[in-house]
């Protein structure tokens, strides 16, 4: 294609999107006096930066410096809280050893902040439950959430409480469980909570249950946005490994 044409048909496309985006008509006339200069001033000005401040492109941006410098958010977080220990610093901290898998780690510094008025802070205790479960705590998960219900029965939180179902599972308490994944079923954004749910299902030998709603997991997929399935894409393909067996 003749260079002209392709110079043609960006300068096209940029009018356009400046048109639908609202932005400053200026930017019409830079990108049609100054083809080549006006248009790379508009992506570098206009574009980019809302890509990069959008959610998937926040996420992008994260996955693009943690690819360049795996260990800059922990370094950070660490520095931070040899400088000052505070909650905030070691909630940071304990998050940042949660993310490398180091669970035990992260416990003891969530464990450190439950004191004062962060005695019953849902943050922490959803913090430090993620880590009981990821050691196989699961009669430590089960107290800390029904505490935490207890003390703050307004508290909705369901990261928290598909832990609790998948702990109630571990600990063979298979009516309780069934009962809060059949709710959780109901509510849960995301296809996390019916994928344990179909498994519990599969593992009870309610199959015909189970398959049906591991397909409807694939059915959601398919008619959902390329972000919906780029942020659930581990979900998605073990959802077609378990509907092969």
């Amino acid at each position: 294609m003749p260079l002209f044409i392709l110079s043609l048909l960006f300068q096209v496309g940029f009018v356009i999107h400046i048109i639908k985006t609202g932005r400053s008509t200026t930017w019409i006339w830079i990108v049609i006096t100054l083809p080549l200069a006006g248009a790379l001033a508009y992506l570098v000005i206009e574009v980019i930066p809302g890509l990069l401040s959008s959610r998937s492109g926040r996420a992008t941006s994260r996955k693009i410096t943690q690819s360049m410098n795996p260990d800059k958010n922990f370094n950070d977080a660490a520095d931070r809280y040899a400088t000052s220990p505070s909650i905030e610093n070691s909630i940071a901290l304990a998050q940042e050893f949660f993310n490398k898998g180091l669970f035990t780690e992260a416990r003891d510094l969530y464990l450190s902040c439950l004191k004062g008025i962060h005695t019953d802070d849902p943050v922490i205790i959803v913090g430090l439950i993620r880590c009981e479960f990821e050691l196989k705590n699961f009669e430590e998960v089960k107290a800390r959430l029904d505490k935490l219900i207890e003390k703050k029965p307004d508290y909705k939180n369901q990261e928290a409480h598909l832990l609790y179902a998948r702990a109630l599972e571990s600990l063979h308490d298979t009516d309780s469980a069934q009962h809060e994944y059949e709710t959780l079923h109901g509510y849960f954004s995301g296809p996390d909570a019916s994928f344990y749910f179909a498994k519990f299902l599969k593992s009870t030998k309610q199959t015909d249950k189970a398959i049906s709603i591991f397909q409807h997991i694939l059915d959601t997929a398919k008619r959902s946005s390329k972000f919906y399935n780029t942020n659930h894409q581990e979900i998605i393909r073990q959802t077609r490994v378990e509907l092969k067996h």
